[in-house]
């Protein structure tokens, strides 16, 4: 029977995978490794189905209410829920941050996200075998897909409700694999600097409306907020799977496609300051400086962590 201290334990590894997942390149499935729950999430992730979730919410009848409990052990779902306590809560107090950091130094942030980005595809291009034509098939439709959706999201794929769905089951999904960081599927859809805004102001909103000044920002965020919740629930329980059964059946195909979206993300902060230099006036000979000591800053953060992971298991 785990004790106060073992939730608070848990809680603070939660935590470090949301600090993690929050920013570009830095996977939360690696921070999963390096304090040993990763197998346990997986277990319980996947052990989430439509037949216990139905005897879950049986549960409100007080006779299902033995049957409901039995289903919430067999998910395991304390851990789950102390754990996600941990990972929103970082998440929250994280991109409040970045938010702030995107607003007041563009450039030097999208640096540091270019050098976690590019850190990030060293490390995990070490354990890429492109040794059949398969694997290269798949390695190239990997960057292709990640390089061109860099350009065309942060140009023109807006932030609709839909989008926004869509980018919450694809990034939630890359929790469970360590390398893959939700926040980079973000960044490659466009979604990023939008979803941190909004968080933002949804923490805004809740301090205003903790103070009596009223609750028009929260009422604003929410529906974007709940959209991007709901496609999570969805993508970890649909991508997540089918990601996991494609690493079962064609381990390395799947893996170099993986790695290669990362690869061609990098294509993403260039193209987010690029538009942002454009609109200041700014040239890009100015702000390389700025840009390229955040971005070693970064890759250092990531190649430090790297040494700590060991070996990335898929």
């Amino acid at each position: 029977m785990a004790g106060l201290r073992d939730w608070a334990t848990l809680y603070l590894k939660g935590v470090a995978m949301g600090s993690a997942d929050a920013v570009p390149g830095v996977s939360g499935g690696t921070i999963a490794l390096i304090v040993g729950i990763y197998e346990r999430l997986i277990a319980a992730v996947t052990a989430i189905d439509p037949a216990r979730i139905r005897r879950l919410l049986a549960g409100v009848r007080p006779a299902n209410v033995p049957d409901a409990r039995a289903a919430f052990h067999e998910i395991d779902g304390a851990f789950l829920f102390v754990l996600g306590a941990g990972i929103g809560t970082a998440v929250i107090v994280v991109l409040s941050g970045v938010n702030y950091l995107l607003s007041a130094r563009p450039v030097a942030t999208y640096g540091f996200f270019f050098g976690l980005i590019a850190a990030s595809a060293g490390v995990l291009l070490g354990g890429v075998e492109l040794d059949t034509p398969r694997r290269k098939a798949a390695a190239v439709a990997g960057f292709l897909l990640a390089f061109l959706a860099s350009g065309f999201a942060s140009t023109g794929l807006g932030s609709s409700l839909p989008v926004v769905f869509v980018a919450g089951a694809v990034a939630v999904s890359a929790m469970v694999l360590p390398g893959i960081s939700g926040s980079l599927l973000l960044v490659v859809l466009g979604q990023y600097e939008y979803m941190s805004g909004t968080v933002g102001r949804a923490v805004d909103g809740l301090v205003a409306v903790a103070n009596g000044n009223g609750s028009d920002a929260l009422v604003a965020t929410l529906p974007p907020v709940a959209t991007f919740l709901v496609g999570g629930v969805v993508g970890l329980f649909t991508i997540a799977h089918t990601v996991r059964y494609a690493l079962a059946r064609a381990r390395a195909a799947t893996l170099a496609f993986l790695v290669s979206l990362v690869v061609g993300a990098l294509r993403a902060p260039i193209a987010e300051v690029s538009i942002r230099l454009a609109e200041s006036g700014e040239s890009w000979r100015a702000a390389a400086p700025r840009f390229a000591l955040a971005a070693v800053a970064g890759a250092a953060f990531v190649l430090v962590l790297d040494r700590y992971s060991a070996a990335i298991e898929y």
